[in-house]
């Protein structure tokens, strides 16, 4: 198995079954998603550099949130492009690795990010007196810093431990890209170890998580239901609203992909659910804090009437 290990230069992502007419369309969709999905984040991360009003800790983290966002359809959509455009489904064995540790990179780092999110609205709805105290530049940026170095880290031991396996046969995954649980069904090597790791951090990166900002949130709505002005509930209402929408589609398709037990029917739900994530999830984000929030509103007509009388 150590020598058959040596052969592997590349994988077979078997993705949907399509035909080339099929391949085609979707990879003008896909484009087009792709293409509104970078401008989107683009224009929210140009907005919260641009304008100082919004240079506060909830920007900050939204702007953390917007890399994120470009990063991981980035490391994801190039590929699958390409392999509809030219009609095959092949990944060399490197862009795989660099794939697995990209994607599971970011998909922990905007866990936490949101997490950090939740926990900066409980501070500005339940203490916000205190508020400029407590989230502190240096605080926001610890924050941060911490967020992606574990995220960064636990993507470094998945595929540590991916890297130990060996290979042997047809080396065909089912899926689009190279998602880490699938990857693994083609070594022919004891996986026990990454389903226990895989398992642990998708108990730590989803469940303490979530746990926390259901916390964060009662608290929240416990402290707007004592807030004497209409206008003030309906700002903080509109705020949290915004923040839950995001939360609510980010995990729940993570709990049902990672922790619910696998079966074969699962297998293309799966894909369809991480196609989905990949190329709506993105842009989730810009249009729920654009749309709905009136200060990113606010900043765009600022930036763009202050380019007009440029």
């Amino acid at each position: 198995m150590e020598g058959n290990q040596s052969w592997i230069t590349e994988f077979i992502l078997v993705g949907f079954q399509l035909s080339e007419e099929m391949e085609l369309l979707l990879f003008v969709i896909f484009s087009l998603l792709y293409t509104f999905n970078l401008l989107a984040n683009g224009m929210i991360l140009g907005l919260i550099c641009l304008d100082p009003r919004l240079h506060t800790p909830m920007y900050y983290f939204l702007s953390h949130l917007a890399i994120i966002d470009m990063s991981y359809a980035s490391s994801n959509l190039p590929n699958l492009l390409a392999n509809l455009v030219k009609h095959r489904k092949t990944i060399s064995f490197v862009l795989c690795i660099m794939q697995m540790i990209f994607n599971l990179n970011f998909a922990s780092i905007e866990c936490l990010i949101l997490v950090v999110m939740s926990y900066d609205r409980y501070v500005a709805i339940c203490h916000p007196l205190q508020y400029t105290v407590i989230m502190n530049w240096r605080v926001c940026t610890v924050l941060a810093v911490a967020s992606w170095a574990c995220a960064f880290s636990m993507a470094l031991v998945q595929v540590s431990l991916f890297l130990r396996l060996p290979f042997c046969g047809p080396q065909k995954v089912n899926h689009f890209f190279c998602e880490i649980q699938s990857v693994l069904k083609v070594t022919c090597g004891e996986t026990w170890i990454n389903d226990i790791f895989l398992f642990a951090e998708g108990v730590f990166i989803l469940v303490g998580p979530l746990s926390l900002m259901l916390v964060s949130y009662v608290h929240i709505l416990w402290a707007i239901l004592k807030i004497q002005s209409k206008e003030g509930r309906k700002k903080a209402f509109s705020t949290c609203s915004s923040h839950l929408c995001v939360v609510g589609f980010y995990f729940g398709i993570a709990m049902v992909v990672y922790l619910v037990p696998e079966s074969s029917q699962r297998d293309e739900q799966k894909k369809i659910l991480f196609l989905f994530y990949t190329l709506f999830n993105p842009l989730l984000n810009p249009l729920v804090y654009s749309l709905r929030n009136a200060q990113v509103k606010a900043a765009f007509h600022r930036v763009f009437h202050k380019q007009r009388t440029m």
